[in-house]
């Protein structure tokens, strides 16, 4: 049969075009790239090499839609380390987002970024960066985000900043800024935090809508620099009048009950152990309304040796106070404690764990916080804070807007679910492996979780799974046995929570994995009243040989990832073995399930994969 030529040569164009959009690569800003990095010193390597794809394998590179041009470029915490060479990322003309976060840079504000006019997002923070600022913003007249926080910077803060018109945040908190604040007259500005700098003289008019916090640690003037409403030192907590009014209605009853005696010795004693310690509740034990705030007791008095402590690269800044006035609704209760969203003022939100079945003394309590407090990792949730009373612990960490893994896996199956696809999943067992790993490498190869289930697993901002939780087992009070094992997460061997071992995380690990497959709970019913434990079902299953009735439902309408499954099954069944030392160590649990990705996705691990880069980056995304 004879062809149209015309039809013909649309087949050749069409094809011509969909190849040379498969390998249209940005080449000049692809040099831009290679030149800073053989330009910079780093610690850890990067995947970027001039034989493989800028846009499709360079970890941290987004192009635009026709791969002609980077536009976005995000490097938080990859070891990057001295002065950014000159001449490199200024020509990147077209890139939009630049984020070089929490890394060793140094030197003085890279000149050449004036030539980035397109930025919208510019993210500095927590690097080594000193000198003075640009003298003139007007050239980043698309900038929303500017955050150069936590670095050396000084001299003043130039009033051309006030030329950026669609700024929504700024953040120069933590530098050694001086002089005056300039008006900022900028309706968009959302966000400010000026904090802990050398700046004096008074808050324009014009910044007095930001919180007091966002100009606290510097030397500007008493007078006038807030309304009152906003006082630049915390109020001291009030003694309760309600105590006292319910104190009167009770001495009223008994008066006239004729026990006047009775409770004035009642009152003494009461009054006597008062005064020696007072009792602090931070957060309600009873919500009314899932939704309140979060109100200490009337009776109760805050301790002043006893605060919030932040650790070092928190860039929160609130007080008991302000936790007292958030917002709270009940997320969950769980084996330590009761989890709250914390909604603050200042329009952060924080998760706040209160926690229970701790007997633990102050020094052995902050010891631990410190050791927890440290670990800064991509797939590990950064504890921002703690709190210590005698009657209160508490802890202060991320929120996640997406939920936990066990809510994105069990929660509202049915008509209209989004289920959690392949990718998703290994994901999700990827980024939980990392975290462990790490875990088990802090304190001197000491530190355990102890308490790894899906309820402790989020996601990161690169779609990762986060882990969280981590080490507050040693800290709990020992719990029974029938307890303890109830969620099916815990370890055969693993009787006081306390004494969980690298061994147990692994076991606990595998059986998130076999969650993951199966889409069932760690205990689940199976018609009747019978309850199962997940591993046992997965054994009994496999070894009757119908191995594909393991796997959940919803993954089976995802094509040509069944070898991709058994390989994970095999992972979660080596990783619950009943005998401790016939376990995988962790770090080979990251390898093995790095193989399986690396297999599906047909792409050779990016370094962000790499179990190196895993283990020892140290920064979150």
């Amino acid at each position: 049969m004879k062809m149209n030529p015309l039809f013909i040569f649309s087949i050749i164009l069409f094809f011509g075009a969909v190849s040379l959009s498969t390998i249209a690569e940005p080449i000049e800003d692809k040099q831009a790239l290679l030149d800073f990095l053989h330009g910079i010193h780093r610690s850890h390597s990067l995947n970027w090499s001039n034989s493989s794809s800028v846009c499709n394998e360079w970890t941290g590179v987004t192009c635009n839609r026709d791969h002609s041009r980077i536009i976005v470029l995000r490097l938080p915490g990859v070891g990057i380390q001295g002065q950014i060479p000159p001449n490199t990322l200024g020509r990147l003309s077209a890139i939009q987002i630049l984020s070089l976060r929490s890394n060793g840079l140094s030197g003085s504000f890279p000149s050449d970024f004036v030539r980035l006019g397109n930025l919208t997002g510019l993210y500095l923070q927590f690097n080594s960066f000193s000198g003075s600022l640009p003298s003139d913003f007007s050239m980043w007249k698309n900038l929303t985000v500017l955050d150069l926080s936590n670095n050396a910077f000084n001299g003043s803060i130039p009033p051309s900043i006030s030329n950026l018109t669609h700024l929504t945040s700024l953040n120069l908190s933590n530098n050694s800024l001086s002089g005056v604040i300039p008006d900022i007259s900028n309706p968009s500005l959302q966000s400010l935090n000026l904090a802990n700098n050398d700046l004096n003289g008074r808050v324009p008019q014009s910044l007095l809508r930001f919180p007091r916090w966002a100009f606290s640690g510097n030397n500007l003037s008493s007078e006038n620099v807030l309304p009152p409403a906003l006082p630049l030192e915390p109020p001291s907590p009030q003694p309760s009048r309600k105590t006292k009014k319910l104190s009167e209605s009770a001495i009223l009853g008994i008066v006239l009950g004729g026990c006047v005696l009775g409770f004035a010795v009642i009152a003494l004693l009461m009054i006597c152990c008062y005064s020696k310690k007072g009792r602090e509740d931070i957060l309600p034990t009873k919500s009314q309304k899932k939704e309140g705030a979060l109100k200490k007791k009337a009776s109760e008095r805050q301790d002043k040796n006893n605060r919030l402590v932040f650790f070092e690269g928190c860039s929160l800044a609130f007080d008991l106070e302000d936790l007292l006035r958030a917002s709270a609704e009940v997320l969950g209760k769980g084996t330590f404690g009761t989890t709250y969203k914390a909604a603050l003022e200042d329009a952060n939100t924080v998760v706040v764990k209160r926690l229970k079945e701790m007997s633990v003394v102050k020094k052995d309590f902050e010891q631990q916080m410190e050791v927890i407090g440290s670990i800064r990792h991509p797939n590990i949730s950064a504890l921002r804070a703690y709190y210590f009373s005698k009657d209160e612990k508490l802890t202060v960490c991320d929120y996640y807007e997406q939920g936990s893994v066990s809510a994105m896996l069990h929660g509202k199956r049915g008509e209209g679910r989004i289920p959690l696809d392949w990718e998703t999943r290994l994901k999700i067992v990827i980024g939980a492996a990392r975290g462990i790993a790490y875990v088990h490498t802090q304190n001197g190869g000491k530190l355990v979780h102890g308490n790894i289930k899906a309820s402790n697993i989020f996601l990161n901002s690169e779609g990762y799974g986060c882990i969280s939780d981590v080490g507050l087992a040693t800290l709990m009070s020992s719990m029974p046995p029938p307890v303890m094992r109830a969620a099916g997460y815990r370890a055969p061997e693993v009787t006081d929570t306390r004494k969980a071992t690298h061994a147990s995380d692994v076991y606990s690990f595998g059986v998130l994995l076999l969650e993951l497959l199966t889409g069932k709970s760690p205990t689940h019913a199976t018609g009747g009243d019978e309850v199962v434990h997940l591993v046992r079902w997965v054994h009994s299953v496999v070894r009757e040989e119908w191995t594909a009735e393991v796997f959940d439902v919803e993954l089976l309408r995802y094509p040509n990832i069944e070898e991709e499954m058994v390989e994970m099954l095999q992972i979660g069944m080596n990783c619950v073995t009943r005998m401790p030392e016939q376990r995988p160590k962790m770090l080979d649990v990251v390898r093995m399930v790095e193989e399986v990705r690396q297999g599906s996705s047909g792409n050779p691990p990016s370094s962000e994969t790499n179990l190196e880069t895993a283990v020892s980056n140290q920064t979150p995304p």
